[in-house]
């Protein structure tokens, strides 16, 4: 597979590209990404389904500019897609040829099938939860697909979508009434099957009601992938948004570029959360694009990572580690004191988990600098763990990482989002555990641990003078000996 690859994906509403790049074998990372309010459905619900000229020029000079900019980022493999709006129309072939005579891209037209498989494969890879169901509201469709333990099980594409019920009810006249009618005869087409507690948010829409509901929990990550939040409690929100005048929008905070078509999402949205039973919905920052990706680098995979892997963790390693070997011995000692330690700790072995990977990123840091390189480390992480890992995982180890030779501090490092952390106590001792891993890093040694009478006896053939030094100036969370032998 190339090493840089470009996707366009060509919605009702917007046409983006992003492109990826290869680290390793399955290590990659976004490189870049934009986006084109091309609207190629507009004016197309009310005539028939067909294409009109201003919108297809507008995609034309998009799709031109898109071109360059892959070939500028040396993309050696180009995918464009297209979806809804180009699927119905009836001169989609005659668009497809203007867009490969002029700009030399061949488009692909993929059904809504096609479409929801796209998306399942983003996130049943790329998400930290691995059973539940895909919401992908566009302009023209809505595409859902069952995952069960990373699985896509069931697949299926709604004639709903954003612009299709602005254009039709929104409009000339607001028939809210007409348009839950029109919804509802779409959603009477799912299977029983379709019923789930986790939902998976894809697209533009989906992402802009979750931030709303971040700036409205005063919420500070800054990330909309992997965000959840309880679906009964939004619903009614959903609601006073797809009822309110146009005019009164911005008093919920919409941005203007979404205001003529986030009614018809926030109603579609709702509706499919009360069908399927919702609990709790988790957002997701890839799609239809990222499906693509993965599904040409995942071919011979049954699209599915190897068990245990994560592709941001091994694209961070193929990036910015410098030496694995030394890198590796600090998660391996790290995980034995968490073993040997865990009759004085009893801290939930789910923890492992974090203090592993924080273990095995500590030192990325130096890529940058020697001096602060904690600090390094851990903006590296925060903003580069995206796949995979919850927003509390992210926060949990970017705090480990940054404090691995310190204690870390109740104050507002921690406050503003202690909803999602655990219990400071449970984070100072897997801070500790890492930074005495780290300290045993400062000799290359293989070193031996037992933990007895509250005392945690280190054993290694050398007298590690600074490592000693090291690990005896450590801030210990709770009363505990350490002798080395």
């Amino acid at each position: 597979m190339s090493k840089i690859v470009a996707v366009i994906d060509i919605g009702s509403n917007s046409a983006r590209m992003a492109i990826f790049r290869r680290t390793s074998r399955f290590g990659f990372s976004l490189i870049f990404e934009t986006k084109s309010k091309v609207r190629i459905s507009q004016g197309c619900y009310e005539n028939d389904g067909i294409l009109q000229d201003e919108p297809i020029n507008r995609a034309l000079n998009a799709i031109r500019d898109f071109a360059k900019l892959a070939k500028i980022h040396n993309a050696k493999k180009l995918f464009c897609v297209a979806t809804s709006a180009v699927r119905d129309a009836p001169n989609r072939n005659q668009f497809i040829s203007l867009i490969k005579k002029e700009t030399k891209v061949q488009v692909k037209v993929i059904d809504g099938q096609k479409e929801a498989f796209f998306g399942a494969v983003a996130c049943s890879n790329l998400l930290h939860k691995k059973d539940g169901i895909t919401i992908d509201i566009g302009g023209g469709s809505t595409e859902c697909a069952i995952i069960e333990n990373g699985q896509i099980k069931e697949l299926i594409s709604l004639n709903i979508g954003t612009i299709r019920l602005k254009e039709l009810f929104f409009d000339t006249k607001v028939d809210i009434e007409g348009a839950k009618e029109f919804i509802q005869k779409e959603i009477d087409k799912i299977p029983s099957s379709f019923m789930g507690e986790n939902v998976f948010g894809i697209g533009g829409t989906i992402r802009a009601l979750t931030k709303l509901i971040m700036k409205k929990e005063k919420y500070k990550i800054h990330f909309i992938h992997g965000y959840e939040f309880e679906a009964l409690r939004y619903i009614s929100y959903f609601k006073r948004i797809y009822n309110s005048e146009l005019k009164k929008l911005k008093e919920f905070g919409v941005p203007p570029d979404r205001e003529d078509n986030i009614r018809g999402g926030a109603l579609i949205f709702s509706m499919l959360l009360e069908k399927f039973n919702t609990k709790l919905v988790i957002t997701s920052g890839v799609g239809v694009r990222e499906g693509i990706f993965l599904s040409d680098l995942l071919r011979n995979q049954k699209y599915s990572f190897p068990k245990g892997f994560n592709p941001s963790y091994r694209s961070i390693l193929d990036r910015f580690i410098i030496e694995e070997k030394l890198q590796n011995n600090v998660k391996n000692n790290a995980v034995k004191l968490f073993e040997i330690l865990s009759p004085r700790h009893k801290i939930d072995r789910k923890y492992l988990f974090h203090l592993q990977t924080a273990a095995g990123l500590t030192k990325i840091g130096n890529y940058l600098s020697f001096y602060s390189s904690n600090e390094h480390s851990a903006y590296f992480i925060l903003n580069a763990l995206s796949y995979g890992y919850s927003h509390a995982d992210r926060a949990i180890i970017t705090l480990l990482v940054k404090y691995s030779d310190k204690k870390i501090p109740q104050d507002d490092e921690i406050l503003h989002i202690s909803k999602i952390m655990p219990d400071i106590l449970i984070l100072q001792w897997l801070s500790f555990i890492l930074s005495i891993a780290e300290s045993l890093s400062f000799a290359n040694d293989s070193f031996d641990f037992l933990f007895k009478n509250n005392i945690l006896y280190i054993t290694n053939k050398e007298n590690a003078y600074i490592v000693k030094e090291k690990v005896e100036s450590l801030h210990k969370p709770e009363p505990l000996g350490i002798e080395f032998i």
